[in-house]
């Protein structure tokens, strides 16, 4: 068995992952603003919705990691999840972001249903296609470029959204109907990523296979984990680093709208607050692409965990400076934003990688190997951080007096503020603690893989 993916499948693999944030940043970034500005519904309760919602689909993530290990098929345990699951994924989202004609009591029940259901098929396909990664290659460095790839996917479908989805939702929203404006945005995205997931599946192969005398016990699958100390602490530090980008994603377009507004930019003339804040998403997702590309020889020359702390202290760093800049220094804020992408783009490769070292860690301590349980639960800590990110963006909004669609108050402006920027950096600090305590450094990990390589030689035989 080769331990080498070639070009062809690396690029493969990183369209699942395009698909899924094309989403994932229609979430964060438009989903606390589309149901108070556009549905019409409170931010408070906007806020708790987004936390039950998605914890509720946290909780399933494990659950969807230990189907796809107990699953077998001719395309493998993950794969045939992109293939059958890939069609429902694109119904459900544009129906998330439609507005039905309803009172605000059946509003707010039809986005209960259809974001809960979304979460759900969102975790079906997307738990998969995490854990693909942990069985497409043994070796750390080409998961390490695999993880980068698959970023590089990641944020060619968040730029493709930022850079185009306030003017498609001008456009098909003719006459200021962002409702119509949103679904049929939706609608057209919803489309590329089916597509993508499709291509994902066909152009990706799945090589390591558990150990024949293996056979997976849901007991012990649940009790290695818990009592896995690497995994606990990734657990903590996707957690809280997914809480910090939440809360910076979530206050953007408030940000824009409320605090800086339309601008007058020496070379560029007069700016719209629509067009500034896509150019602001944009920007951070172009950046986050450059530290994900430097990803890779970061980690070669400090090592992953050193690489995360840094990422995370110099993030959490520009988010306090950020506060302390006025709204008429926009060249000033769009620069310490692209720092700010280019430091947390460093991190989300080499997480997923670290993931895929906590399951040979995992399989070398108990001899069983369950990649699907740990990348889900890797998903999980992200949707906790999500969750939590989403749910306290609605509720300091509403602490501070938030109120759509009208002039804000000092009050109103400053929590906007705090939000994303000092509050943000809480997040980037805590997953610093968490990351600082993580054991499995370069040495450990190259003395577990020879040693998984000897025991998976000897099942074989």
């Amino acid at each position: 068995m080769t331990n080498q993916v070639r070009l062809h499948e690396k690029i493969s693999y990183s369209l699942g992952d395009m698909a899924s944030s094309m989403f994932w940043k229609l979430f964060s970034l438009f989903a606390l603003y589309f149901y108070t500005d556009v549905v019409g519904l409170g931010a408070a309760v906007v806020g708790t919705l987004l936390l039950t919602t998605r914890i509720w689909d946290s909780a399933n993530d494990p659950i969807m990691g230990m189907i796809c290990d107990r699953t077998r098929s001719r395309w493998g345990k993950f794969r045939p999840y992109l293939l059958f699951v890939a069609v429902p994924f694109a119904i459900i989202g544009m129906l998330t972001f439609t507005t039905p004609d309803f009172g605000p009591a059946g509003k707010l029940i039809y986005a209960y249903v259809t974001y809960g259901v979304m979460m759900m098929i969102y975790t079906a396909i997307n738990v998969p296609y995490a854990a693909l990664l942990g069985v497409m290659t043994p070796s750390p460095q080409e998961r390490t470029s695999l993880a980068s790839w698959r970023f590089i996917g990641a944020y060619a479908g968040g730029i493709l959204v930022t850079a185009t989805a306030n003017d498609l939702i001008r456009i098909f929203g003719r006459g200021g109907n962002e409702a119509a404006g949103y679904q049929m945005t939706v609608a057209l995205y919803a489309v590329v990523a089916c597509l993508l997931f499709l291509l994902t599946f066909a152009g990706t192969r799945e090589r390591l296979q558990p150990p024949r005398i293996q056979v997976p016990r849901l007991r012990d699958d649940l009790r290695d984990l818990l009592t896995n100390g690497p995994w606990l602490l990734m657990l903590g530090a996707c957690a809280s680093l997914l809480l910090c980008n939440t809360m910076r994603d979530a206050a953007i377009l408030f940000y824009f709208k409320y605090y800086v507004g339309d601008v007058s930019m020496w070379l560029f003339g007069d700016v719209s607050m629509p067009r500034l804040s896509a150019a602001f998403m944009t920007t951070l997702l172009v950046a986050n692409l450059i530290g994900v590309i430097f990803a890779s020889p970061v980690a070669r020359a400090i090592g992953k965990k050193h690489a995360l702390i840094f990422s995370g202290v110099v993030t959490a760093l520009l988010c306090v400076v950020f506060f302390f800049v006025p709204a008429s220094q926009v060249l000033l804020i769009f620069a310490i934003n692209v720092l700010i992408g280019i430091a947390g783009g460093i991190v989300f490769p080499l997480i997923w990688s670290m993931y895929a070292d906590v399951a040979d860690y995992s399989e070398w301590r108990s001899g069983r190997r369950a990649t699907g349980l740990v990348f889900s639960s890797s998903s999980m800590s992200q949707k906790i951080g999500w969750s939590l990110g989403g749910a306290l963006a609605g509720w300091i909004l509403a602490y501070f007096g938030f109120e759509a669609n009208v002039a804000q108050t000092d009050t109103a402006l400053l929590g906007i503020r705090l939000l994303i920027s000092v509050f943000a950096a809480v997040g980037a600090l805590a997953s610093v603690v968490f990351i600082y305590f993580y054991p499995l450094d370069k040495r450990r990990m190259a003395t577990i893989g020879a040693e998984l390589q000897e025991a998976r030689a000897a099942a074989r035989r």
